[in-house]
């Protein structure tokens, strides 16, 4: 359902959500702890610093933050960076045109699933997800 790096970067947000009192972590720590290549990573990362879900600090103490609290972002700021996730929904059949007017067999079924699939993402925060995060 989710590009690679939309999936990358939804479970390295996860992570620095939880660090402790907000500390920041830094793209190679973040890979090693996550099994991701760091390059790709830190590519990823910077990307969620310039739509602002980041902060990213350089230095020796420095790395990546939460940008604003976690119950401000939802998971589609995060993945929406990289995916049309709530764009023109691809038909599960493989159809270049699907729709209402002209449905494919599983039209019904996966629209439904799809829409259901997209409010979660919507309504999802960070710290629904984030363990020992409060909702702020």
């Amino acid at each position: 359902m989710l590009s690679q790096t939309a999936e990358y970067a939804l479970r390295a947000v996860l992570a620095i959500a939880a660090q402790p009192n907000g500390q920041p972590i830094g793209a190679a720590r973040l890979a090693t702890i996550l099994r991701v290549p760091r390059n790709y990573l830190s590519k990823t990362l910077y990307q969620l610093a310039r739509a602002g879900i980041l902060d990213s600090t350089r230095g020796r103490r420095g790395g990546f933050r939460l940008a604003t609290p976690a119950a401000r972002i939802s998971l589609l700021d995060i993945v929406g960076e990289f995916d049309d996730f709530l764009g023109q929904r691809r038909c599960l059949m493989g159809r270049p045109a699907c729709s209402d007017h002209s449905p494919c067999q599983a039209h019904e079924r996966w629209k439904a699933v799809s829409e259901k699939a997209a409010e979660f993402f919507r309504e999802t925060t960070v710290a629904d997800l984030a363990p020992g995060r409060r909702k702020a």
